[in-house]
């Protein structure tokens, strides 16, 4: 039997006598743990048959909550309504999820995406909850509708996010439109899971180099940054933020960053939508990707890299980073969600969660500031970084 921590079990007891508002917790508080307790509770209430509707940002997140939804709860039918491969029954046709949940009699689970929870709506199947996961992705303009739907009509509706994000425009939603996403019912501020020992705090490393003035040879000094960071301090676990695509496959076949990191004793990898997952030079497919990750990230002897430029940043869990280096500028949610990766607990040696920041051109001072305004938000003031739509 799992034990839940005290913010999880607080959290828990909100849900039983609140039946839709927002739980805000940071990233590596557990939140999914609070999702399975709460589905579990549901199907042993009574009798009944329930549906479960679990909302994910991306295939590979909905991928990720299904396995850890299944270690903890059996006897449950699954669906998945998104266009990604899955061991599971699949569709996202409106009828054929109709179908499928009117004629089944055990409890349902079904997990879906942002992009295919219209589809979901379309079915006009009884959700008796729904949790959205990493909910501010539903204020973007084309998820407002059915996550409206939701809130209106699914018996329960839970919004879990560590990052809110708000409209000041009466043109845009925001999670501050308490008509749909109800009140903040949780909100477990950071320093509450550092001081009780369930996550890092983070450490930052403005690192001022040289400014580049040839593009060209631009890859050479991420290389040399990336290197010089592992220098500096005996890091063995770390993640790359890259601006983009080319600029990984640059740093990887234009530089000499990977034979600098096989003369350190580091295996490096990488994975991007254009790309796929590459492990030391090789092509694999996503799974093997992710197992491997996993692999050596629970190996305290293994020393990697991986770089990505946004596929990590939101709630795929990987185990042992302990260090984030920033090549990219990123928005306020993005640089929370990353500072999650590294700040989770590792081994007895691992006491901090290291963000580090190259300052050499314009990017860089303003990701710089952004980094140090977020983590003074969340660590110090103990608040969530919220962001703002602003028009």
């Amino acid at each position: 039997m799992i034990k839940l921590r005290l913010h999880q079990q607080d959290a828990l007891d909100v849900m039983q006598l609140q039946s839709k508002g927002q739980i805000i917790v940071p990233t590596g508080g557990g939140k999914t743990m609070c999702m399975i307790e709460d589905t579990k509770k549901q199907f042993t209430e009574n009798s009944l048959p329930k549906t479960i509707v679990v909302v994910a940002p991306r295939i590979l997140l909905a991928q990720q909550l299904c396995e850890d939804f299944l270690e903890l709860i059996d006897n449950v039918d699954v669906l998945h309504v998104h266009s990604g491969e899955t061991h599971h029954k699949s569709t996202t046709k409106a009828d054929e999820i109709d179908y499928w949940v009117n004629n089944n009699t055990d409890n349902v689970l079904i997990f879906t995406t942002y992009h295919s929870l219209h589809r979901v709506q379309e079915s006009n199947i009884q959700v008796d909850a729904i949790y959205f996961d990493e909910a501010h992705n539903s204020v973007q303009k084309n998820f407002v509708e059915p996550t409206e739907f939701f809130s209106m009509y699914a018996k329960r509706c839970y919004f879990f996010t560590a990052t809110p994000k708000h409209s000041k425009t009466p043109f845009k939603i925001g999670m501050n439109d308490e008509d749909i996403y109800g009140k903040v019912i949780v909100n477990v501020p950071a320093p509450r899971l550092v001081d009780e020992g369930h996550i890092l705090p983070p450490k930052v490393k403005i690192k001022k180099i040289d400014v580049v003035e040839d593009s060209r040879f631009k890859h050479e000094h991420d290389c040399d940054h990336v290197i010089s960071t592992i220098d500096d301090i005996d890091i063995d676990k770390v993640l790359v933020c890259a601006r983009s695509t080319k600029q990984i496959v640059n740093l990887v076949s234009q530089s000499d960053f990977c034979i600098e990191l096989n003369a350190r004793g580091y295996d490096w990898m990488y994975i991007t939508a254009k790309t796929g997952g590459v492990i030391n030079g090789k092509k694999v497919d996503r799974d093997e990707f992710f197992t491997t990750l996993n692999q050596w990230g629970n190996d305290d002897t293994k020393k990697f890299v991986v770089l990505h430029h946004s596929i990590l940043s939101e709630g795929i869990n990987v185990k042992g980073l302990e260090a984030a280096v920033f090549l990219r500028n990123m928005d306020y949610i993005t640089i929370s969600q990353t500072i999650g990766r590294v700040i989770r607990k590792g081994n007895d040696t691992k006491t901090y969660g290291l963000i580090s920041v190259p300052v050499y051109d314009r990017v860089g001072i303003s990701t710089s500031r952004k980094v140090e305004a977020v983590v003074d938000t969340i660590f110090n003031q103990g608040e969530p970084a919220i962001s703002v739509i602003t028009r």
